[in-house]
């Protein structure tokens, strides 16, 4: 009995064996992947060895260092070329204050320079009128600017020395012709408040309307109903120059 089940089990007709592990096959991913890691680990420090050996990671760090320094050289003279060109930015702003100042107060000399031309003018006017007693009209001016306006200017003087100032109104009496008919007005009608000293200057614009031509003005300085002083000159009917 005991040969026939020994032949049965070692002959071909023997019935087939499964051989298992015991250990499950979570734990045997696990191990493996230990086993890989390790392996990674030794490889890696291999490498890091092999360099320090070879002095690849001295060079590096060298070279890592060289870099840095040239990149603040580089920040540094990027933040210098800055500042310049802002302080460049800023005197050219400067200049163009000054220049512009400048030219202010060029224009403001040449307009100082032109009053004083025109003072000048009047006051040799009153070297000859010294000879006149009390007052007088020294200087009457006028002139149609652009054809719609007229300018005029008078200037009184009194040669007298320590003469008492005068109260008075100085009175412009226009003469023409409007739409081809005589016409005369006075401006104002009620006169400029005038007050002399020595001398005064006196001066203004009139409007005139369409189809105007004035042909004289007549400067009157009245005292109450009295006339103190008077004088006429024609009007230039020519385009005033600019």
């Amino acid at each position: 009995m005991r040969f026939r089940l020994l032949r049965r089990r070692l002959t071909i007709t023997a019935p087939r064996v499964a051989i298992r592990s015991a250990l499950p096959w979570p734990f045997r991913w696990l191990a493996l992947a230990v086993v890989l890691g390790f392996c990674a680990a030794v490889a890696l420090w291999a490498f890091e060895f092999g360099k320090s050996i070879a002095g690849l990671d001295t060079a590096s760090h060298d070279e890592l260092l060289k870099l840095k320094a040239e990149v603040t050289q580089l920040r540094d003279s990027a933040q210098e070329r800055q500042t310049v060109a802002l302080t460049s930015e800023g005197l050219l702003v400067t200049e163009r204050a000054a220049k512009e100042s400048l030219l202010t107060q060029v224009r403001q000399l040449e307009a100082e320079n032109q009053t004083l031309r025109e003072d000048l003018g009047f006051f040799e006017k009153l070297i000859p009128a010294a000879k006149t007693d009390g007052l007088a009209i020294r200087a009457l001016q006028a002139e149609v600017v652009g054809g719609m306006q007229l300018r005029w200017q008078v200037l009184l003087i009194q040669a007298i020395r320590n003469a008492p100032e005068f109260n008075g109104r100085l009175e412009l009496v226009l003469a023409g012709t409007r739409n081809g008919k005589p016409w005369t007005q006075t401006q104002p009608p009620q006169g400029h408040p005038v007050q002399v000293k020595q001398y005064r200057r006196i001066e203004g614009v009139v409007d005139l309307a369409a189809d105007t031509v004035v042909k004289t003005v007549t400067a009157r300085v009245m005292d109450g109903t009295a006339i103190r002083a008077m004088q006429v000159m024609p009007v230039d009917q020519s385009p005033a120059s600019p």
